[in-house]
Order: C-alpha cells, then structure tokens, then sequence
C-alpha cells in the first residue's frame, strides 16, 4: 500500500511541476502550486522510502545522525508547506475580494519574494531547533515510538533536562508557525465573508469553487497537525497521533495533484497539448472529465 502512494504521489506531484515549467501560460498562475508539488515530492522522500526498507527487510534501525537529518528534512519542509499554503490563500483572497487590483498586486516579482521568503524561513525556522536538539545525550531508551523521527518522541529519549528545548520549539512554533496560520485564517474569513455578500447563488458558487480546493488541502493539513501536537500526550492517544500523522505526511502529498491540479481547466489543457507534443493524439481529441468528490 505504501509502495502504491509514493509511487501515486512522486508520479503526480512530478506531472504537475513538468506542466507548470513546460507551459509559459502557468508560471505566473501556478506558480505556488509548482512550489508546493515540488516540496511534496521531497516531504514524502523523506519519510515514506525509510519507512518501505524496513517494511520490506525488517531491519528498523537508524543511525543517530540518519535520524536527524529525517527530523531536519521533514521539519523545514513541513514548515515550508506552512508559508506557501498562507501565499496561496494570500492569492485567494487577493484573487475573490480585490480582483481588479489583483493582476498588479500578485505580479511574478511578488511571487518569487513569496516563495523564495516561505523556503527561507522554514529551513531556518527548524535549524535553530534542531541545533538545540542535537545538545541533548542520549544515554538511555533507543527505541522511537513512530513510524519516522518526529521531535518529541525523539525528545522523550533523552536523559537530559529537555525544558530548554521545548521552550525554544515552543518560541520558534510562534515566531515562524503561527503566523502563515493565522494569515490564512484571516484570509478565508475574509474570503467567506465577501462570498456571503454576492447576491446571486451562481455567483456565490463560482467565487467559492475558485478556493475549494485550496480550502480542502488547509483543512486536512492543519487539523491533523492540531490533533497530533496540540492533544494531551497520554498514551492511550500513542497510537492515534501515529495514525493522524499519516495525514499531513503521506495522505496531503497524494491528494495534492488531484484536489488542486485535475480539477483545474488550466492545468488539463496543458495536459491535453502535451499528450499532443507526444503523438499520442494525431488524429483524436482528448476530453478529460476528471471529477474528484
């Protein structure tokens, strides 16, 4: 099964970035989304091929420093999803409630500061933690209780004092974490709101239909992080958080293609000229009816 999804996963998020690139048409339009296929094909690197060696050898050792540099790579990727999902819904809100400025304010310059500012500020976010981490000794248990080298499973290896770490976590999570969150709440009240004000019900459905998929993705991505890190750590719930962390490692990357891009008129076409390029369809034309509940 696991072999299945990254399979699934590389194959689409890899098709997505190729159309972005190959068609001039949707640098500038997709150009967030091009980033974020991009970052989920190496977020599900991280994790799901270590994961499918020891499934297949049941060898489940890993090294102190193959540890974490999973735990660096996972962390600065996970945080990097954080600020483009914030840009994206950036661009929604721009795109629904100022749309007559919106060609002039979301210009590619303002695109790449935003991008280049999400993938700096989520590899430094989790540097600084994870040069905290690394002080700590390990002189005890050696077995981590997850499917990979998550922080505090890792922490609670530790036979050193771990306050000063989880205080730094606990800086770094509101400094670098809270606010892309809080900028797309903020963004999708706004964009609730003036759907709410459209008088006409096709209306209303068009302006939503534009930031369904994006609202999906944020959903199914935020809450499973809320419920893996924010619920008491008994561990009756062990279990549960391992389950729900398949969410925003394994199940976003794989339905990312599928909720953002085939639902997408832009991204078909693209898909529909380059099977063209290739000779598939000399004499045939292709309709994709791609519907995705």
């Amino acid at each position: 099964m696991f072999q299945v999804i990254y399979m699934a996963t590389m194959a689409g998020n890899t098709l997505i970035v190729v159309l972005i690139v190959a068609d001039q048409h949707l640098h500038t339009p997709m150009y967030f989304l091009g980033n974020l296929s991009y970052l989920e094909t190496w977020y599900t690197s991280t994790i799901l091929p270590r994961l499918l060696a020891s499934l297949l050898t049941g060898d489940r050792t890993i090294s102190v420093s193959g540890c974490f540099t999973q735990l660096y790579f996972c962390g600065s990727l996970g945080c990097t999803e954080c600020y483009l999902l914030a840009a994206m819904s950036y661009d929604r809100y721009l795109a629904i409630c100022k749309p007559l400025h919106y060609s002039t304010l979301m210009n590619s310059r303002f695109c790449l500061q935003l991008a280049s500012g999400s993938w700096l500020n989520g590899f430094l976010a989790i540097t600084i933690f994870v040069l905290f981490l690394s002080q700590l000794i390990f002189c005890g248990p050696n077995e981590i209780d997850h499917f990979y080298c998550d922080a505090i499973p890792l922490m609670e290896l530790s036979c050193s004092d771990t306050h000063q770490v989880i205080l730094v976590d606990f800086i770094i999570a509101c400094v670098f974490t809270l606010p892309p969150f809080l900028l797309t709440l903020t963004s999708y009240m706004c964009i609730i709101s003036t759907i709410l004000r459209i008088p006409s019900t096709t209306g209303r459905q068009k302006a939503f239909s534009t930031c369904s998929s994006h609202l999906i993705v944020v959903t199914i991505f935020y809450g499973s992080i809320m419920i893996v890190y924010l619920l008491p750590k008994h561990d009756t719930l062990k279990d549960l958080n391992k389950v729900v962390s398949l969410c925003y490692t394994i199940l976003t990357p794989l339905v990312n293609p599928l909720i953002y891009s085939l639902r997408n008129r832009e991204v078909k076409e693209a898909l529909c000229k380059g099977v063209s390029k290739c000779g598939f369809n000399k004499n045939l034309q292709i309709h994709l009816h791609i519907n995705v509940i």
